[in-house]
């Protein structure tokens, strides 16, 4: 099993090298990187690229590490019981299966998403570490051993809102995905927009690199941002002349708001705008 990108998911080498790295030595891959990057997407195209299924599981404040194995639903069972109902003699009907659960009794080897591991309690990722090295866990309730039939390919998403503790990650093969170049940014546009003018990307390429240079920007625009920009630019059918004519780190781009994600920043641009036309003066 070997990862070498897809027809819609540029990875750079160091990306496909990550991955297989993880694949090779049966480990977590712990991605990183910028929110926007493509760390979500990826474990998707892994799976795609591979042909076997993918799992996901998106993490919230609130996902607690056992939700991950089963949950017991009490609750269910004893109204049933109130009611009585034949299922509460089975302990077994009121066990939900977690997202661990399905990826260790898959009849193959399975993509497993762990998506923003970050967004739990600190102490989600040590509640993981038996299961993630033993590959089972134990169901109280009815006794029994989940075994995994074979290892899945877990791949597990953090934008760095907490620190990980080092139990867990010396456990995974980590990987920081940086920010794409102009390079491998064009070649992703080109992706998502075939055909596409050469010279719009171009001039689009530059006022969305000289805005996130701007000094003092608070949310730097990212790679889905781009896209979305331009695929308005299109569907507005505004010129590259429109684009290469401004200033883009003096004067706020058109269509910002698929850009400029919050007030602070439209009013730095809108600061710098006021500055540029009071000097011309």
């Amino acid at each position: 099993m070997r990862f070498e990108g897809t027809s819609s998911y540029i990875a750079t080498d160091d990306l496909r090298i990550a991955v297989n790295a993880a694949i090779t030595l049966e480990r977590p891959i712990l991605i990183k990187g910028e929110p926007g990057t493509g760390k979500t997407v990826l474990a998707a195209e892994i799976a795609g690229a591979l042909g076997v299924p993918l799992l996901e599981w998106h993490v919230k404040s609130t996902t607690k590490a056992q939700q991950g194995l089963y949950e017991y639903d009490a609750v269910s069972r004893l109204r049933d019981s109130q009611l009585g109902d034949e299922r509460v003699k089975d302990i077994a009907n009121y066990i939900r299966r977690g997202k661990l659960w399905e990826a260790f009794i898959s009849e193959t080897r399975p993509v497993l998403l762990i998506d923003e591991i970050d967004k739990a309690d600190i102490e989600f990722p040590n509640d993981l570490l038996q299961e993630l090295d033993r590959m089972e866990f134990h169901v109280y309730e009815t006794g029994e051993t989940v075994t995994a039939r074979q290892r899945p390919i877990v791949v597990i998403t953090s934008n760095n809102e907490k620190e990980l503790p080092d139990a867990f990650l010396r456990r995974c093969f980590f990987h920081y995905i940086r920010f794409p170049d102009t390079d491998t940014m064009r070649a992703i546009v080109d992706v998502h927009f075939p055909g596409i003018q050469e010279r719009l990307v171009r001039e689009a390429l530059s006022v969305f690199f000289d805005v996130r240079d701007v000094p003092g920007i608070k949310k730097k625009p990212s790679t889905s941002e781009l896209l979305d920009w331009i695929k308005l630019l299109l569907s507005e059918d505004i010129d590259a002349s429109v684009l290469r004519e401004r200033d883009p780190a003096k004067i706020i781009p058109p269509l910002h708001g698929a850009l400029l994600k919050n007030e602070q920043d439209v009013m730095l641009f809108e600061k710098l705008a006021f500055m540029t036309r009071r000097g011309e003066r």
